[in-house]
């Protein structure tokens, strides 16, 4: 989970990666967004392994914590991410999720054949790539014959709801327009908008959640405190010097 936006508990839509992490937690609503992005995967159902699970590789790495991981019928696994704020990282950081749920597919001494087959799906407000684009899905390939694919069943895809092309599905597109703001267009969408205003109305999860923004305010302010603290280090420094 990254890139919350400061947002009081009343303001926040689905483009929030609180809300949007519990609202995939129905997997009625999970699968329809997942049947959205991916039609061509004829996913029948899904199952939560580890709904929100911090995925940590040894002691002294950077967690992860998922805002949805979820395996289909066929074993396949996706993770999905609300991302409201475009960080400047988010090609690097899908790299990272991938081996860190790699780690989790296979145990030591496991055949690499084990790892499954796996999609990362960014949900992003703004267009992360700037061509225009609703879509834009990556995987590896050779770069001296494009017809030659690696084979490492790892997709990544970027969706943009600020996107201008003609490039999506009508269904795909009313779901983005809608995490941009827009209103519902079509039943789906509209379930959605009900399940947002009844989410908001449960109290745990806004107790939940304003003990998150708490958390990240303060983290915050240290954070500041810490640069404060280093930049009068190193001006004394420089005096010294």
């Amino acid at each position: 989970m990254a890139g919350r936006v400061n947002m009081d508990w009343d303001e926040i839509g689905i483009s929030n990666d609180f809300l949007f992490g519990k609202l995939m937690q129905n997997p009625r609503l999970c699968l329809g967004v997942l049947k959205r992005v991916l039609p061509e995967l004829d996913i029948e159902r899904i199952e939560y392994p580890e709904l929100q699970k911090a995925i940590r590789e040894d002691a002294d790495a950077r967690s992860v914590r998922l805002d949805v991981y979820v395996r289909d019928d066929k074993k396949t696994v996706y993770n999905i991410e609300m991302q409201a704020v475009d960080t400047g990282e988010l090609p690097k950081r899908s790299r990272y999720y991938q081996s860190m749920i790699d780690l989790q597919l296979i145990d030591k001494n496991q055949s690499y054949r084990k790892l499954n087959q796996s999609y990362i799906i960014f949900i992003c407000l703004s267009d992360v790539f700037g061509k225009g684009r609703h879509k834009y899905t990556f995987e590896n390939r050779c770069r001296e014959d494009n017809g030659i694919v690696l084979g490492d069943a790892a997709v990544k895809i970027f969706l943009n709801a600020a996107g201008r092309k003609m490039d999506v599905s009508r269904e795909l597109k009313a779901f983005l327009d809608y995490v941009g703001g827009k209103p519902p267009e079509d039943a789906f969408v509209a379930e959605l908008e009900r399940a947002v205003r009844e989410a908001k109305r449960n109290r745990e999860w806004r107790r939940e959640y304003m003990t998150l923004l708490l958390r990240d305010q303060e983290n915050m302010e240290k954070g500041m405190q810490q640069g404060l603290k280093q930049g009068r280090f190193q001006s004394l420094e420089s005096l010294l010097k």
